[in-house]
């Protein structure tokens, strides 16, 4: 009979995402599929939640966990309240400490969805940790003396992250900010010493620090260890990645909801769904290959953007909540909003467009449904509404009425509150209060 074929390899597997920009050492690859490495990630607490850019990062650390290796969270308590000036323009606010203690108790909820800290992967238990023990007991003249020495002000300054922000007279970059890199390579030194780390996976733009602490643990310790960065995750107009028009994509659900994050990844352009089904989702290869030949040859039918919000949405908030999203979306598209429990009618009202009127106005005889049509924008004037009410284009509540004397009263509202009109593909939502 024929044979399964064999699974890649963890170091193919990343090779076909595209998730390796840079690697220190070529024999990386070998040591990634031999299992057994311990591997770190940092990430600063500089909000009570972690947003969708975190999220390749944090998958990484699950994809070499499901490989055999064990993934250590590094939450920075110490520099979350300094801040990393890799990739930034200006000085970031320094936190106080019981805000970065509040954020850290939230992205700990938050990553134990996501990476598994329990018993459930023999030898790969992945660990949580805060540079705060370490670094906010560390005298200063200890941390100038054991690392400080390692490196020259001239091999600071030729940094990236350094120089971008030299460049800029108006700017410039504080001493605060400078010391970023030193703490870092020192945290790579005390997970070295203390659980044997010999990994550091980071973005690109973390390149600099992440090399500064290879370097200390060879001159401190004459010992060699890895670093690994994968590509900057942008939109399809080279913006960054997980922001919205008006805010940050979050993983917290009472921030960003379900719904609006299965949306969020539901748009997203042909052009780069391919790579986030990559770098995003942990579907397998010819699942992949498959969605990508669809949106070549089908782009209409979103099947791509449709698994992709699909599979980020689960592994985030869990199946439940990604069917009721489904749901919610499908109602929006195929025209069965009041379909929908009140919960997840108010999750689609923010993205239909919602008028707000007095109770009252529904007293006596009721509203006329063409001044409604006119007053919500769905027509331009009462003629064109009462045409469009006889040519069967207009709904109440998902029913088609013909009639142009129609008026809408209170039994008519949805959950005592709404009623969802629809011109066409046009939705309006009126709210009664």
């Amino acid at each position: 009979m024929p044979r399964e074929p064999a699974a890649p390899t963890l170091s193919a597997d990343l090779e076909f995402r595209g998730l390796v920009h840079q690697v220190t050492d070529p024999s990386l690859p070998p040591r990634l599929d031999a299992g057994g490495l311990t591997a770190y990630i940092g990430f600063d607490p500089t909000a009570d939640s972690l947003h969708v850019g975190h999220l390749l990062q944090v998958f990484m650390l699950r994809r070499l966990q499901l490989a055999g290796h064990r993934p250590i969270v590094l939450a920075g308590g110490a520099t979350g309240g300094i801040g990393d000036p890799g990739g930034k323009n200006e000085e970031r606010t320094l936190l106080g400490t019981d805000e970065l203690a509040a954020n850290l108790a939230a992205m700990r909820s938050q990553l134990e969805r996501l990476i598994d800290f329990g018993d459930g992967v023999p030898g790969a238990r992945a660990l949580l940790l805060d540079n705060g023990e370490w670094l906010n007991p560390l005298g200063l003249v200890a941390f100038l003396r054991d690392v400080g020495k390692h490196f020259s002000v001239n091999q600071m300054m030729a940094k990236e992250s350094v120089r971008a922000r030299l460049q800029r007279p108006d700017q410039g970059i504080s001493y605060t900010e400078f010391s970023y890199m030193l703490l870092q390579a020192y945290d790579f030194l005390r997970l070295f010493d203390d659980h044997g780390c010999r990994l550091q996976l980071g973005a690109s733009d973390q390149w600099g620090n992440i090399t500064m602490g290879i370097e200390l643990i060879r001159k401190a310790r004459r010992q060699e260890t890895y670093g690994l960065t994968t590509p900057l995750v942008v939109k399809g107009d080279g913006t960054k990645f997980g922001k919205t028009e008006t805010d940050t994509v979050w993983l917290d659900a009472a921030r960003t909801s379900p719904y609006q994050l299965y949306q969020f990844f539901f748009r997203t352009e042909d052009s780069v769904v391919g790579t986030y089904l990559r770098y995003l989702t942990f579907l397998d290869h010819d699942a992949i290959v498959a969605l990508d030949a669809d949106t070549a040859a089908h782009p209409e039918r979103r099947e791509a953007p449709r698994a992709l919000a699909r599979e980020v949405c689960t592994l985030v908030h869990g199946g439940d909540e990604t069917a009721r999203a489904e749901v919610a979306a499908g109602a929006l598209y195929s025209g069965t909003l009041a379909s929908l429990d009140e919960d997840m009618l108010l999750e689609v009202r923010t993205e239909t467009p919602t008028t707000t009127r007095p109770r009252a106005a529904l007293d006596g005889t009721g509203l006329s449904l063409v001044d409604a049509l006119v007053d919500t924008g769905l027509a331009t004037s009462k003629n064109q509404a009462r045409t469009l009410v006889v040519q069967g284009g207009v709904s109440v509540n998902d029913r088609r009425v013909k009639d142009t004397d129609a008026r809408i009263g209170r039994s008519d509202l949805l959950y005592d509150r709404y009623l969802v009109l629809r011109k066409g593909r046009d939705y309006h939502l009126l709210c009664f209060e």
